[in-house]
């Protein structure tokens, strides 16, 4: 739509001026003379000069279009696309995934962005150089094993070999730290994901150097193969789930080196035009109109208002006619816009007190077409995406506070807003990506030696080798290092802080729920996105490709807790009788109702197609809700109605090459963020275009789309209607929820830890691992240098170096340990783990009280209650003490109780879900507070959990059963208060917070329970010590099969080794044999009624097969030079917990207490036992 006419009416759009009518008739379009003035100090010519404003030409606005066309057209460079000596190739440079490539590749569909999707894949780029100085960067997204350089045309790369492992390629490996031309060398520094690298050749000299976020690494190769037919290609090679993206030129470079040129042409004419018109819009901005006097006024740009004024209006939609089109070119968004925007925040001060951004935004969406706006948008946020993931990290955290700073005010905007989250250029996915603060590898770059110029780390280790948290006889000298090292570390706190405050309020935008004025509310876009990233992460989990990385999950989970319980707040504070987010919890109905998509995963009860069936009545009779027939049948036929329509509209944009299975949110790989929507591959063409996807999840078709399509009302609810709440069952309170939506964004928060986050708290704790491992290794070494005769000076030296580098390594590790623990395991951190636990427990227990319905509660609220319970224990302890959370006893007792009631809950099906609850019980029973909290619960709980725990064994799994008995016992039995077996004290453990090394707390409560309980019922006893006794013979006689098959190996002359797996076993049976006998031993001496009351029916024949039992057990263990004796004489790696100690006392312990007891039971049971005895 190009001006041709004069007037107003040269708009790009039709627009209707709002404050027309409200304005007096003086700011319609001034008299000529003014308005000339007016051009000409907007469009000044750069070709006159400063002649005098009586004898310029009068500009008016038929004039403006030729006026503007020739300013633009002066100093216009030539055209952009001519071919430049020393360069071959097509423009725009992009990869070559025609013919170019080696191996599985995923390529983004802007053909920039690749991920490796076998062994080790290679791929070039299109455009070639033989002579000059030339540059390309690569933007890292993974830190893995990955060759970028340069080849020739004549380079076969297969999946052995790849770039710089022929002799005509040349490449740079920053994961091993080395160059590569078929020879290696070591090379440069190591790369983390967020790096740049840049690769410079200079075909004048036959050089090639690398360069990593700007710094040289030094000229890597000299002396290149040069001459007629010699040409360079850009290529990488690249492993498994490793990417990159590349930028040859086709957006600004990060880092321009000085001579060398990028592969691809900046658009220098459409560059110079588009700073033109922006100057020109800043002047329109800076210059306002006087009518009065009849006369210019310079003002400050920041306070400008878009009022409506015709001459300005008109003005600027002349300069838009050019502008709007340049705006969609990504080169240009980067590079004029962006730094344009970026400017006007550069004052400081709060993003509200610059509203000229939002001015700005108005101006773009009243002037551009949409479809430009759209692609602008699209552009500046992927461009500030890339941005803020690509920037180095210094010490104030600069550069991403600068980036993040302008995505809020651009969030700001409400229709932008909108646009941005309806669209997927502003997808979840990618969003993720702004709530991370990525943490540096190399500590001296992000200037972590300024901030914390002081390092510590503990030098106090008590006899198990664990910190001493307080020590005692710390010198003043190590007490002002480590409170020195803890103001640093502050300080750093603080700096993290204010990054994540920005991302904070990033998503309180997301969260608006109050702009309807321009339809749909923010959040309830957002949650239907929302929904869509923990879908596709949920499903894809065979895939890692299509994950989100755990590390990113983890920040975005931090900032969505601590923004969902700001807005939960907002809401409590206007209606004080709803939950506070204090007492959130996820309502049971939400679970059945149908409302909230599960996708596929597994609830307590089963699938819920089968829980649908079989619970049909329950859910009519407790939550009125009727289950559709159809819908019955339909969940049950849905695989064989499937027809390839389906198949297709199920499949997730971007997996138009390999189907469903192998879709991917491409924002993982490349930093480009574009769809991936290419599928390379020199191999497997059946893999290409399956007829239906891979991997159906049951029943989407249906109720995916009722997900997308949702409306506010749907989800809060309105008069007469529940929303998300639909089916309250009579148990459940009826109390208000200040926004219903924010229970789903809750549940999806339950979601995500069960996905990632989990896996990755328990990954990073091993830096503060490395610390302890490294500072007993420094305390050793200097132990050892104190101890060194003065004689052998060689002996020193070296004790000396290892001394450097331990206190080097550690220097390293204390400061990156900072940022870790103010990043991930900080105190404000653990409390949202605590809350998230809490909210698990209070679901659970709502849950619980509806009956059968429970069954219904996906499996993940158990999981999450328990790794929440167990981050909080071993990751975030000892820097932060559990015990100052609030309410921590409370929760502690209202776990325990869940733990109690629902490791035996019939309702509960799935056996990897049993497993787990029950080896939480038995970690829980190790440890002396959370024992207690066990005790706590109410009486009747308990007992019906000792009730479960004494059920005849062959039910279930017997093993983690007898554990729990055992630790209840342990420490009252014979010779067994020892917390380590007497041989291994020397040995020191791997890590002393297993469960098995704690100290004994032996619970007098639940042994009382279980006396009473096996005195009371005869015939549990006699079942419960059965099976005890049947799994006890397994057992060791399992074991002594083992420890023949280990001695008859050891006893060939050839060389041969023990399968270290069967060590293992034989161990596992010999523990499992001594925790049995320990079983007996309480038993015995709880109960000793059941062994020595004749009157009791059972007595005698237990009381027989318990002392043949013994009788085995004792001829194996102490006959003279026997089997046992022998292999526990080898010492094997794996058999340490074998030894004659462990099962002679248990077997002493029963044998005490039978003869203790008989003889006050009376004559006849004494007197077997006491022969016996004395055998």
């Amino acid at each position: 739509m190009s001006s041709k006419g004069g007037g107003t009416a040269l708009t790009r759009r039709n627009y209707r001026l709002a404050s027309d009518m409200d304005k007096p008739r003086s700011t319609g379009i001034v008299n000529e003379k003014l308005l000339s003035d007016y051009l000409h100090h907007v469009f000044p010519s750069t070709k006159q000069g400063p002649t005098l404003a009586s004898l310029r030409k009068p500009l008016g606005f038929q004039d403006l279009p030729a006026h503007l066309e020739k300013l633009l057209s002066e100093d216009t460079p030539t055209e952009d696309g001519q071919a430049v000596d020393g360069r071959l190739g097509p423009q725009p440079v992009v990869l070559d995934h025609t013919s170019g490539f080696e191996g599985l590749l995923f390529v983004d569909d802007d053909l920039l962005g690749v991920i490796g999707h076998s062994n080790f894949s290679s791929i070039r780029a299109t455009t070639c150089v033989y002579k000059g100085k030339w540059a390309y960067e690569v933007l890292i997204s993974s830190q893995g094993l990955m060759q970028i350089g340069w080849c020739t045309l004549s380079c076969r790369f297969n999946q052995e070999e790849g770039v710089g492992d022929t002799p005509d390629s040349y490449a740079y490996d920053g994961n091993r730290v080395r160059k590569w031309n078929v020879t290696t060398t070591n090379y440069g520094k190591s790369w983390a994901a967020g790096d740049i690298v840049s690769c410079l050749i200079d075909l004048d000299e036959g050089t090639i150097t690398f360069c990593l976020n700007g710094q040289s690494l030094g000229t890597a190769f000299t002396n290149i193969k040069m001459g007629p037919g010699i040409a360079y290609f850009p290529a990488i090679s690249l492993s498994f789930k490793e990417s990159v993206a590349f930028n040859f030129g086709s957006r600004p470079l990060r880092y321009p080196v000085d001579g060398y040129l990028p592969l691809q042409n900046p658009p220098a004419a459409d560059l110079m035009k588009a700073h033109k018109l922006l100057g020109y819009i800043k002047n329109v901005l800076s210059t306002a109109i006087d009518t009065q006097e009849e006369g210019l006024v310079e003002k400050d740009c920041a306070v400008w208002r878009l009022h409506g004024e015709p001459t300005v209006l008109v003005t600027l939609a002349h300069i838009f006619n050019h502008f709007a089109p340049l705006m969609c070119k990504v080169y240009l968004v980067e590079d004029v816009l962006m730094n344009f925007l970026l400017g006007i925040l550069e004052g400081g001060g709060s993003v509200d007190e610059h509203p000229l951004i939002q001015q700005l935004l108005d101006l773009f969406w009243l002037l551009m077409e949409d479809h430009e706006v759209n692609e602008c948008l699209k552009q500046l946020m992927m461009s500030l995406l890339r941005a803020y993931r690509f920037s180095p990290i210094i010490p104030d955290l600069g550069f991403q506070i600068h980036y993040l700073r302008l995505t809020t005010a651009i969030l700001r905007h409400e229709k932008s807003r909108k646009y941005l989250l309806s669209n997927l250029t502003f997808d979840v996915l990618r969003s993720v990506v702004f709530f991370y603060i990525k943490t540096p590898l190399r500590v001296k770059e992000a200037g972590l030696e300024e901030l914390i110029p002081t390092t510590w780390w503990p030098t106090h280790f008590d006899k198990e080798g664990k910190d001493e948290l307080e020590p005692k006889d710390e010198s003043a000298d190590e007490r002002l290092r480590r409170r020195a090292y803890e103001r640093g570390c502050q300080r750093l706190k603080k700096r993290i802080e204010v990054v994540e405050e920005l991302q904070v309020q990033i998503l309180r935008l997301l969260l608006n729920n109050k702009d309807k004025s321009t339809g749909e509310a923010s959040r309830y876009i957002f949650l239907n996105k929302f929904r869509k990233f923990l879908q596709e992460n949920a499903s894809n989990r065979g895939h890692p490709t299509a994950l989100c990385p755990p590390e990113y999950m983890v920040c975005f989970l931090h900032r969505l807790i601590t923004a969902v319980r700001g807005c939960w707040d907002e809401g409590h504070r206007k209606s004080l009788s709803s939950v506070s987010s204090d007492g959130a919890y996820v309502p049971p109905q939400l679970f059945y109702n149908g409302k909230v998509d599960y996708f596929d995963l597994q609830r307590l009860g089963g699938l819920l197609s089968h829980l649908k069936k079989t619970l049909k009545d329950d859910l009519a009779s407790k939550a009125n809700i009727i289950i559709d027939p159809a819908e019955i049948q339909a969940t049950s036929m849905d695989d064989l109605d499937e027809d390839d329509e389906s198949g297709a509209a199920q499949r997730l944009p971007g997996a138009v090459a390999m189907g469903g299975a192998l879709a991917r949110p491409s924002w993982l790989s490349s930093p480009t963020l574009g769809r991936a929507n290419r599928f390379l591959s020199t191999a497997a063409v059946s893999l290409m275009t399956p007829r239906r996807p891979l991997s159906q999840p049951e029943k989407v078709k249906v109720r995916t789309l009722a997900v997308e399509q949702r409306t506010e009302e749907d989800i809060e609810g309105s008069y007469g209607n529940d929303g998300l709440l639909l089916g309250r069952p009579l148990e459940e309170p009826d109390q208000p929820n200040a926004d219903k939506s924010l229970l789903e964004i809750v549940d999806g928060i339950v979601m995500m830890y069960n996905l990632s986050v989990h896996q990755q708290l328990g990954k990073m704790v091993v830096v503060s691992d490395d610390v302890h491992e490294y500072a007993v290794a420094l305390k050793d070494t200097e132990e050892k240098i104190a101890r060194c005769p003065a004689r052998r000076a060689d002996i020193l030296e070296e004790l000396q170096k290892s001394q450097k580098v331990f206190a080097e390594k550690l220097n390293h590790l204390s400061r990156r340990l900072a940022w870790i623990n103010a990043t991930i395991y900080s105190k404000e951190k653990m409390l949202d783990i605590y809350w998230l636990l809490c909210v698990c427990i209070r679901t659970i227990e709502h849950a619980d009280n509806t009956g059968s319905l429970f069954a219904f509660t996906p499996e993940f609220y158990l999981n999450v209650a328990m790794n929440a319970y167990s981050a909080l224990k071993n990751y975030f302890s000892p820097a932060n003490g559990m015990d100052e959370l609030p309410g921590y006893e409370e929760t502690l007792t209202q776990l325990a109780a869940i733990l109690a009631k629902h490791f035996a809950d019939p309702r509960i099906v799935g056996t990897d879900i049993k497993d787990s609850l029950m080896q939480a019980l038995a970690s829980y029973v190790c440890y002396p507070q959370s024992l207690r909290a066990v005790e706590r619960i109410p009486e009747e709980q308990r007992v019906a959990m000792m009730k479960n725990l004494l059920a005849p064994y062959e039910q279930r799994p017997w093993a983690q059963t007898n554990w729990i008995l055992v630790r209840l016992w342990r420490g009252c039995g014979f010779g067994y208060r020892y917390t380590r077996l007497p041989h291994l004290l020397k040995t020191k453990p791997e890590d002393a917070n297993l469960p098995s090394l704690q100290k004994p707390c032996p619970s007098l409560l639940l042994q009382r329970h279980m006396a009473e309980l096996l005195s009371m019922d005869k015939d549990m006893a006699a079942s419960f010590l059965n099976s005890v006794l049947n799994q006890l013979n397994w057992a060791f006689s399992e074991f002594i099969g083992m420890i023949q098959e280990i001695q008859q190996a050891a006893e060939r002359p050839e060389r041969n080794f023990v399968d270290t797996r069967q060590l293992k076993v034989c161990a596992t049976c010999f523990d499992l044999s001594v925790s049995l006998l320990r079983v007996l031993e309480m038993t015995v001496t709880l109960v000793p009624e059941i062994f020595l009351d004749w009157s009791r029916p059972s007595a005698e024949l237990l009381l027989r097969r318990l002392a043949q039992l013994l009788n085995q057990v004792l001829n194996r263990v102490t006959a003279e030079k026997n089997l046992f004796d022998r292999v526990v004489n080898l010492r094997l790696p794996g058999l340490e917990s074998v030894d004659h100690y462990p099962i002679l006392v248990a077997v002493t312990g029963i044998l005490v207490r039978i003869l203790v007891d008989g003889d006050r039971q009376g004559d006849h049971p004494a007197r077997d036992t006491t022969q016996f005895a004395h055998h």
